[in-house]
């Protein structure tokens, strides 16, 4: 069975990582802490078990850190991830830490574990890196990527037993794909969605309405009323057209995927502006096409053209 490491929330991938960690290195591998530093690690202290080898176990201090991300097909080798000339990118935020910590005497030895696909050349770069920066010898720096898991996963299989990954802590995760496939179409598309229009389409439940009923801050709603109301006619219009039926049912797929998902994770956020903000950076994460500078805007559009038709979002119930 193969595990969607991206659909888990960063708790449950950091206690997969733990609950493995105490199959590999020993029992004694303590949590996920968060540090004065605002860094979250794992430690075991002692001769590991099986890690690398039973005939040549790590002795020591182990410092194990698990780096989640719900994008699909994600590299170790992307530029957000790691990058020998920036240090803003995963690895080079955690490279003063880690040095901090072996110049303090308390590492020896450092797993990094990221539901990410890990290159041969890409093992070699970071751990290469990440030996010279923090003075670690490559032999006491251990990788592991998506791949290594799956094996680890079979090898271990009560490993995810023991995880109890269960749906309902996980994260709002909705799929990317239907979406692309209508941003993609309306991009393609040669009405210009750039165009002001002189008569605005009229909303079922008022916007102010749906705002209170939905907690939107007024800033935000505001805010996105002004950059798409313009193009909400011609998508709507796009949308009718008898020639893009696919292209409708495959917003009406997304439409209804992202309310039922909404309505379950609802009381995880704040308010609705941090539900629109979250489900954006989560299709930018995920999908390649999405995240392509021309279909960024396009993507805002469509979602706030979602909400502004009552697909997303609490509606009156007289009018609903």
């Amino acid at each position: 069975m193969k595990f969607a490491y991206e659909d888990l929330s960063e708790d449950q991938f950091e206690e997969l990582i733990v609950l493995l960690c105490q199959h590999l290195l020993g029992s004694s591998v303590k949590g996920f802490a968060k540090g004065p530093d605002g860094g979250r690690d794992a430690k075991f202290v002692g001769t590991a078990e099986l890690h690398p080898s039973k005939a040549s176990p790590w002795i020591g201090t182990v410092i194990i850190q698990a780096k989640h991300t719900n994008g699909y097909n994600r590299h170790f080798s992307e530029t957000d991830f790691f990058s020998a000339n920036s240090a803003d990118t995963v690895v080079g935020k955690e490279v003063p830490r880690v040095s901090k910590l072996r110049a303090a005497n308390q590492l020896d030895h450092y797993m990094l574990f990221a539901n990410r696909r890990l290159s041969g050349n890409a093992d070699q770069a970071i751990t290469g890196h990440i030996a010279k920066a923090c003075g670690i010898s490559e032999s006491s720096i251990y990788l592991c990527g998506t791949q290594q898991l799956e094996s680890y996963m079979k090898r271990f299989p009560k490993v995810p037993a023991l995880a109890d990954l269960d749906p309902v802590d996980s994260p709002l995760i909705v799929s990317s794909d239907e979406l692309a496939v209508v941003v993609e179409a309306i991009a393609g598309h040669q009405a210009d969605l750039t165009a002001v229009l002189d008569a605005p389409p009229s909303e079922r439940t008022s916007y102010e309405l749906k705002n209170k009923l939905n907690n939107m801050s007024e800033q935000y709603a505001k805010e996105l009323r002004k950059r798409y109301l313009k193009d909400t006619a011609q998508i709507r219009a796009f949308l009718a057209a008898p020639e893009n039926l696919d292209i409708l049912k495959s917003y009406e797929v997304t439409a209804e995927e992202f309310q039922l998902k909404i309505i379950t994770k609802r009381k995880d956020f704040q308010n609705f502006d941090s539900v629109m903000e979250y489900l954006l950076d989560l299709l930018f994460a995920r999908d390649p096409v999405l995240r392509q500078k021309q279909h960024k805007r396009l993507t805002r559009a469509v979602l706030f053209y979602m909400y502004w038709n009552c697909d997303i979002g609490e509606v009156a119930d007289a009018e609903a």
